[in-house]
């Protein structure tokens, strides 16, 4: 009776949804390959866009994988882990990241029947860790290196990488044009790791012809007063000073009270104030400098006191294009304008005010260091532009990557397809179950040469068979998908080429997705508690902010 009376015990909160077994393993299987769906018809050069319309109102047209995982509001917690294998393709890599969403979740799809069948996960997540290793040796046995060219036979094999990636973006029609740029930008940063000395500034309006790199810095005119359209719009050689400091007058503090005995008091009050900032502009002309450039604000009397001495101005200059100019021109940033020394300034050989569309841009160009470089993008519509910057980025970082690595490997599928039937072959060998894990590893491998086929409209299965077959000769490691005609062709030799730090990085970053999936079998969500409800409500603002002007200020007495 007393074995019949055992009290029941509560661990977890009431509310709290769990699932597990093998019906959490496959929902989790199933919820990576819905989300693989989404961006599977973006993959190659015949890729399709997507449009996401998000809450605020702001629409994004895309076909960044990395883009569209980010933008996607996905609650899944398995569905989670292909957002961040995603994110850390991009920042890693640059490129790659639809490659890396498809093939974490085929390798995820090839398991599903192993799983249904009641195979263990470890001995899939084993077998498939041996196969991921062996397929990245592979990658690294095909990957021939470009050290040691010339610089000009460089430039052509960078441009070449950088082509590859631009051909499945927006922006694929104009791929040569921008892939030389984009390599020019590159090498002009040298060994610096710091990808925001290359600025990408966007001009709505012209076509994309017009867009242009600058050998040094340019960025937008910035908000300026009175008497700045009679300052000198070109120098040649000029000397700069940067300032973080504002050179404006200030108002009073607030709550601060004077009593004076003498109206005339009042007056050496007014003269001191303006005695001060008459004080820093001097300090300003006297350094020598032609150009001054502050974060901060330049006031409408300084604008009107560089005006008269015939020196540029620009205040309110962002952190990151003041930071690109110090890089530039071997200015240093001061904090005061006592003691400025010659040291501190910057110079470069030409500065110049250009119209770009209905922009005007301040252009540094020829500077000392050439640490930086700058591209200015035209387009049409807002959403192309972003959509070129997007792809601009990835090539940058392509090219970044084959400069350090100087390593590359065939494009088109060529690559998977052999390390597929690498793997095929290897399967033959190993006795027991692991023979059907790794061959179903191999068999995901070819997810991309067929998802490039269907994305393009081409017969998948026909182009895929050929493909088996040339590899299988023996001297067809380089052949993958030939875009243009539908059928296959040596992609090394037509210069489809990409870094194989991308195909390494990918194939790693998707085993480990996809073993970290298969290895959860349950999932615990927690009630959320009603505290956390209550905290949601909103708000109201406080109200009665006033504004101060500079009404009732003296004037300086001359």
């Amino acid at each position: 009776m007393s074995a019949m009376m055992q009290p029941q015990i509560i661990l977890l909160k009431e509310g709290t949804d769990t699932s597990q077994g093998r019906g959490q393993m496959l929902s989790n299987i199933s919820a990576c390959t819905a989300v693989a769906d989404t961006v599977r018809t973006t993959l190659g050069p015949r890729g399709m866009d997507k449009l996401i319309h998000d809450d605020k109102g702001v629409t994004t047209i895309s076909n960044d994988g990395a883009t569209i995982m980010r933008l996607l509001d996905i609650i899944h917690p398995a569905a989670k882990v292909l957002v961040d294998i995603a994110k850390s393709q991009d920042s890693e890599v640059g490129d790659g990241t639809t490659t890396v969403v498809l093939l974490a979740s085929e390798f995820m799809k090839e398991a599903k029947p192993y799983v249904e069948d009641g195979v263990h996960p470890h001995s899939l997540i084993r077998s498939y860790r041996i196969a991921g290793n062996m397929a990245i040796q592979r990658v690294k046995e095909l990957a021939v290196s470009i050290e040691g060219k010339s610089l000009e036979e460089k430039k052509s094999l960078l441009a070449k990488c950088a082509a590859t990636t631009l051909s499945s973006k927006l922006i694929g029609g104009e791929k040569e044009f921008f892939a030389s740029m984009v390599v020019d930008a590159v090498l002009a940063i040298g060994h610096d790791d710091r990808l925001n000395l290359i600025g990408i500034k966007k001009v709505p309006g012209g076509t994309m012809r017009d867009s242009f790199l600058v050998n040094g810095v340019a960025f937008k005119k910035t908000f300026s007063y009175a008497g700045f359209e009679q300052q000198p719009k070109k120098f040649l050689n000029p000397k700069i000073l940067l300032l973080n400091i504002e050179l404006e007058l200030k108002s009073e503090k607030e709550n601060a009270e004077i009593r004076l005995s003498d109206p005339l008091q009042y007056q050496s009050i007014v003269d001191a104030e303006w005695n001060i900032i008459y004080d820093k502009l001097d300090k300003c002309v006297q350094s020598g400098a032609k150009i001054v450039l502050s974060r901060l604000a330049i006031g409408d009397l300084a604008t009107q006191y560089f005006a008269d001495r015939d020196i540029f101005c620009a205040g309110r200059v962002t952190e990151e294009d003041l930071q690109r100019v110090s890089s530039a021109s071997g200015g240093t940033v001061q904090t005061s304008v006592n003691n400025v020394i010659d040291e501190v300034l910057g110079t470069c050989e030409i500065f110049e005010e250009k119209q770009v569309g209905n922009e005007r841009f301040n252009i540094f160009s020829g500077c000392p260091s050439g640490q930086t470089a700058t591209i200015v993008l035209r387009g049409g519509a807002d959403q192309f532009i972003e959509e070129a910057e997007r792809s601009l980025h990835d090539a940058i970082m392509i090219v970044r990557r084959a400069v350090k690595n100087s390593t590359v490997v065939p494009g088109g599928g060529a690559v998977d397809m052999e390390i597929s039937k690498y793997l095929r072959q290897h399967a033959r060998t190993i006795a027991g179950k692991s023979q059907f894990f790794v061959n179903s590893f191999a068999k995901a491998l070819e997810v991309i040469p067929r998802q490039l086929c269907d994305n393009a409209g081409f017969d998948a299965t026909d182009v895929l068979n050929k493909l088996r077959q040339k590899h299988a000769s023996g001297d067809g490691a380089n052949y993958g998908v030939d875009i243009n005609t539908g059928g296959i062709a040596d992609s090394f030799a037509n210069f489809v080429w990409e870094p194989a730090v991308v195909k390494i990085n990918a194939i790693n970053a998707a085993t480990e997705a996809a073993c970290l999936i298969l290895s959860v079998d349950e999932t615990v969500k927690n009630p959320k508690s009603e505290s956390a409800q209550g905290d949601a409500a909103v708000m109201g603002g406080r109200g009665g902010g006033g504004m101060r002007g500079r009404g009732g200020r003296g004037m300086r007495r001359r």
